[in-house]
């Protein structure tokens, strides 16, 4: 097929967004599709770099950007999303243009994944899919209570806004015309509205490389040491985590517990962790390139990413492919990505902040003291890893895709009254 795609993110060598969308275009153009991607301007030169050391005749390019008073938006944040909306409009007049010289057999929208967020290539008239979508994840009522008033304000807003999202016609028209909606969590799905989810699916965004799977080869570390690696923020959790640890580390002394990343929220939680009393056994690494973050997976005893809302896991399955058991949250994406035999998943419908944490102590505590379980789970950890590879994945959505226009195409048309 020849397929138009539109992500805004999409660059090489990075994970979350950006990795989805430069592993959905080379994988689509491994599969022996022809694919033209639109993108950002400001990915060009690493896109590029990556083609020139290994090409990909099928896999074409188009960058497109707001003119430079625009990127004022884009700065600390401070409204990135009013800024991919307009982009949002200049990527639909390319693509217009794109489709006066090429005839496409689908557009597909991929990123950003905030399902809010309506893109415009439907207008094309071509089979169009979108997604896999997320964003429909909510904090659960009963741990809103412990965030900072700040946070919590932040958490009514985005519900908020998931509920006036709906009121939005472009959104509802990006619907309508979507042949194919793919979803990441099943809230997501429940958020939107029920006319539309006949045509929806839910699909993993993430995959792994398969040349990133640890060997099957097994090392038992005889300390304890756990990990985590994400942004510093409020919602993501970590606070309930760093509280477990300061429970079990007091029965455990020589426990350790490394975290990766940066977020506005680092100062509140690197004070909790003194006020905990853990100053000395929290090692706070800031930001890690990607490429290296890799390597820190090995030598910890698990993986804990107890994030309120994620949509979707792309640390939780890179933490998987080197064979590590994951400790998580029942909640949003990695809930629905870790099966029960790869590690441990916290149930939080109904549960106070008190009955999580101590939750989240005893996953800690049964990795710590089961080196066999550990083995165990790491082992089954690598088989999923395995059925989770980018080509399998971004394959399995494409077999769904060119089914559903197939039926589409063959359904009959009803008479005019």
């Amino acid at each position: 097929m020849k397929i138009l795609l539109s992500a805004y993110a999409c660059e090489p060598g990075r994970g979350s967004e950006p990795g989805v969308g430069w592993h959905w275009a080379i994988e689509l153009a491994r599969l022996g599709h022809e694919v033209a991607v639109i993108t950002r301007s400001n990915n060009r030169f690493v896109i590029e770099k990556a083609l020139a050391d290994a090409p990909i005749a099928s896999l074409r390019f188009y960058y497109c950007d707001l003119p430079r008073w625009a990127t004022w938006w884009k700065r600390g944040n401070r409204g990135v999303y009013f800024y991919y909306w307009l982009w949002q409009h200049a990527a639909y007049r390319l693509a217009k243009h794109l489709t006066k010289t090429t005839q496409f057999d689908l557009v597909h929208h991929l990123t950003f994944t905030v399902f809010r967020q309506a893109s415009y290539m439907g207008r094309l008239g071509l089979p169009f899919v979108v997604g896999p979508f997320g964003g429909g994840e909510v904090a659960p009522a009963l741990l809103r209570r412990a965030l900072p008033l700040k946070a919590a304000i932040k958490e009514r807003f985005r519900d908020v806004l998931n509920k006036l999202a709906l009121l939005n016609p472009s959104l509802r028209t990006m619907l309508m015309q979507a042949t194919v909606i793919f979803v990441k969590t099943p809230e997501t799905l429940a958020a939107l509205p029920m006319a539309s989810r006949g045509k929806c699916r839910l699909q993993m965004e993430v995959g792994v490389e398969p040349e990133r799977i640890k060997a099957q080869t097994f090392w038992t570390p005889t300390n304890v040491a756990f990990f985590y690696a994400g942004r510093l923020l409020c919602w993501k959790g970590l606070h309930l985590a760093l509280r477990a640890f300061a429970e079990l580390h007091k029965e455990r002394p020589d426990s350790t517990f490394t975290i990766a990343g940066d977020g506005t929220d680092s100062g509140l939680l690197k004070e909790l962790a003194d006020t905990l009393g853990l100053r000395n056994c929290v090692h706070w690494l800031g930001n890690i390139p990607h490429e290296q973050l890799r390597r820190y997976y090995n030598g910890h005893t698990a993986f804990v990413f107890p994030s309120l809302h994620d949509s979707g896991g792309t640390v939780i399955l890179e933490a998987l492919s080197q064979a590590l058991p994951v400790i998580c949250l029942d909640a949003g994406g990695p809930g629905e990505i870790l099966l029960p035999s790869c590690g441990v998943k916290v149930s939080v419908e109904n549960r106070s902040e008190e009955e999580v944490v101590a939750d989240l102590k005893t996953a800690m505590r049964m990795l710590a003291d089961n080196p066999e379980l550990r083995a165990r789970m790491g082992r089954r950890a690598l088989e999923f890893a395995t059925e989770c590879t980018w080509k399998k994945v971004v394959s399995g959505a494409y077999a769904h895709i060119e089914q559903s226009i197939g039926k589409a195409r063959n359904m009959p048309i009803k008479p005019s009254e």
